[in-house]
């Protein structure tokens, strides 16, 4: 079998790979559950490449997910569920649905009035999906709230800002930032005395607080929380990284260096970055 760029041919791989007889037998046992965090693993891939801005890597881990999709597509239709085709349906289906000022010519011409139109046709999709559940003998989903619909399955980074943004739309918001910064403070006391007291699940708890504060200030001067951390952890491994140089070329080792010089070397680093333009 020879590459080519027509998906099809992946779909014909997928579907030798879980051939009962021929196939691989890794592949032929594997299920929706099992997969699961490789197509998460691969989505964070995907991220990495793009933080790092490198085409090449981006263009394979892309494949990589994709095949994800694939996989899960031929597990569903082996069980009589829907093939690959039914989700390319079903996405371009609903990419024309949810864009009628393209599609349809309706009137949507600011970022805000395409938000406002995204979110009605979804509510009306929510509905819709509920009837034909229910046609189906199947009961609507397990939490009908308003938070209902923020995955639990998120990153808790992500899934925060998703429960601020949803309890937002409906007036449950700080006006602006600096009450915010009130109530990190406030959790920052309560971490302290959380810490004082020694008792484990008060200290997590704490934690908790203020790291879903510090999201709320990253939402309000509309900075990702995820992607302000995944900048600072590319900092700190660059940073770290020159320690790490500096104190071998001195044939130092990073165990006995001790915590005084190795900082000598992070405000080094950190000066050194703010000098560069």
């Amino acid at each position: 079998m020879e590459p080519s760029k027509d998906i099809s041919r992946l779909i014909e791989i997928m579907a030798a790979l879980r051939d009962p007889k021929t196939g691989c037998p890794w592949d032929v046992v594997q299920t929706f559950e099992t997969i699961k965090p490789y197509t998460i693993e691969e989505a964070y891939e995907v991220a990495d490449a793009i933080e790092r801005k490198d085409p090449d890597d981006l263009c394979d881990e892309l494949g990589d997910l994709l095949l994800q999709v694939v996989f899960h597509a031929r597990i569903a239709e082996e069980a009589g569920q829907f093939s690959f085709d039914n989700v390319v349906e079903a996405i371009t289906a609903k990419m024309i649905r949810r864009h009628p000022h393209v599609f349809a010519r309706t009137e949507a011409d600011t970022p805000e009035a395409v938000k406002r139109q995204w979110d009605e046709i979804k509510r009306q999709e929510k509905a819709t999906r509920a009837e034909r559940r229910a046609a189906r003998g199947l009961t609507e989903d397990a939490d009908p709230s308003h938070l209902g619909s923020v995955q639990r399955s998120f990153p808790a980074l992500t899934e925060a800002l998703k429960l601020q943004e949803r309890a937002a739309k409906v007036g449950f918001d700080w006006s602006d930032p600096e009450p915010i910064l009130d109530k990190i403070e406030e959790e920052i006391g309560e971490l302290r005395e959380a810490l004082a007291s020694g008792q484990k699940h008060r200290i997590t708890d704490e934690l908790g607080d203020l790291i879903f504060a510090l999201v709320n200030i990253g939402r309000h001067v509309k900075a990702d929380p995820e992607q302000a951390l995944r900048g600072t952890n590319t900092k700190f491994r660059r940073r770290f990284s020159h320690i790490e140089a500096e104190l071998k070329a001195l044939d130092v080792s990073l165990e006995t260096a001790g915590l005084e010089r190795m900082e000598a070397l992070w405000q080094a680093a950190k000066a050194a970055e703010r000098d560069t333009p």
